[in-house]
């Protein structure tokens, strides 16, 4: 045993170390090693063995006592080899730690875990449908009522999603008496392998129908068309989701019905640019008006306003109208809308304009290109 490593230096402790930072140690050292997790690999076989008989040696009181006092030699070789081979049975708690670390990959029988297994019996929620849904900008800012075609599974009318003939019932399976799944084992080097699957005699439905139901042919559902009438509340924007509870699939086994989720695409508008509540525009005017002070009239959701734009406006000046926004979708409170005024500079201009604008030029003090003949 010359070649063998020391039991705590396996599972990197010291020799004082309690019961749980054993515990611990081991479960790191299965975990990291285990060979279901490295097909393959020699060198992680080799360490999980290892790790395992130190855990056997170390798990048990009296063993480790012997261990501390005489080393490999207070051990039972005989002990020892049927632990680095995956003998568990009977050591202390490995089956509780290899039901924590291997819960989700099946049960290890021959360790004295218990299998998780899951039914598939008991009521189910129906799977939730996605549609989209095309709207106008000023739908999604007033809201509006549509309707939408979907194709969804609906209970059977008939049997009521049992899926047998009426006056039938179905009968509970014999072979997994009803909980849809069955127990498998298999024997490996390092122990007994359990896993749980569905019943194939039952296909996981934990029941056997002798008289399927003639309208669904025994699947206690059937594929329908249906108009719903979708409210879209003021104030949506593009790429939200309105939910219809239960308008999704049905369940099974008396589970609730899916929901019906219809995503809203918004056509963007040729006027307003849209930011949360807000929305935003700009309009031309020409720098007379915007020097000389003007009113205009300006779009709004709800028709067009008379804007005030005071003399000597420059280009690029918002202004603000109140309340001329959206509403918030969850609120009612609407934002604003922001104008932008861009200044038009006046193209082929007359005789007369000319005059008038090299008068102006000339009291005003400002320099201009030489004087061509008008």
């Amino acid at each position: 045993m010359a070649d063998k490593r020391d039991y705590y230096e396996v599972l990197g402790l010291q020799k004082g170390a309690s019961e749980d930072e054993i515990k611990k140690a081991y479960r790191k050292a299965a975990k990291a090693n285990h060979p279901d997790l490295h097909p393959g690999d020699k060198q992680a076989e080799a360490r999980f063995k290892e790790a395992n008989e130190a855990y056997a040696v170390l798990s048990d009181p009296d063993k480790r006592a012997k261990y501390d006092q005489f080393g490999f030699a207070g051990v039972d070789p005989n002990f020892a080899a049927s632990a680095g081979a995956g003998g568990f049975s009977g050591f202390g708690d490995l089956g509780d730690i290899f039901g924590d670390i291997f819960g989700g990959f099946g049960g290890f029988g021959g360790f004295g875990g218990q299998n998780r297994q899951q039914t598939r019996t008991g009521p189910r929620r129906g799977e939730s449908l996605r549609v989209r849904l095309t709207i106008s900008f000023e739908e999604a800012a007033f809201g509006c009522k549509k309707d939408v075609n979907i194709t969804r599974v609906d209970q059977c009318p008939d049997c009521k999603g049992t899926g047998c003939a009426p006056g039938t019932t179905p009968e509970v399976c014999p072979d997994c008496r009803g909980t849809g799944t069955v127990r498998t084992q298999q024997r490996t080097p390092f122990g007994v392998f359990q896993s749980s699957g569905p019943c194939p005699k039952c296909s996981g439905s934990g029941k056997i129908i002798h008289s399927p139901c003639p309208k669904c042919r025994g699947n206690g559902s059937i594929r329908a068309q249906k108009k719903l009438n979708v409210t879209i509340p003021a104030g949506i924007d593009d790429g939200e989701t309105v939910s219809l509870r239960g308008q999704g699939n049905a369940g099974l086994n008396g589970g609730p019905a899916g929901d019906l989720l219809v995503q809203i695409q918004v056509r963007p508008s040729p006027t307003f640019q849209r930011e949360g509540s807000n929305l935003y525009m700009s309009t031309d005017l020409s720098f007379v008006r915007a020097a000389l002070g003007t009113e205009i009239q300006v779009p709004t959701l709800e028709g067009p306003v008379s804007l005030n734009i005071p003399e000597g406006t420059q280009t690029g000046s918002v202004f603000r109208l109140r309340g001329k926004g959206v509403p918030n979708v969850r609120t009612g409170v609407k934002g604003d809308q922001f104008v932008t005024v861009n200044l038009v500079t006046p193209k082929n201009l007359n005789r007369k304009q000319k005059e008038l604008l090299q008068e102006l030029a000339d009291i005003s003090g400002e320099k201009v290109r030489k004087k061509r003949k008008l």
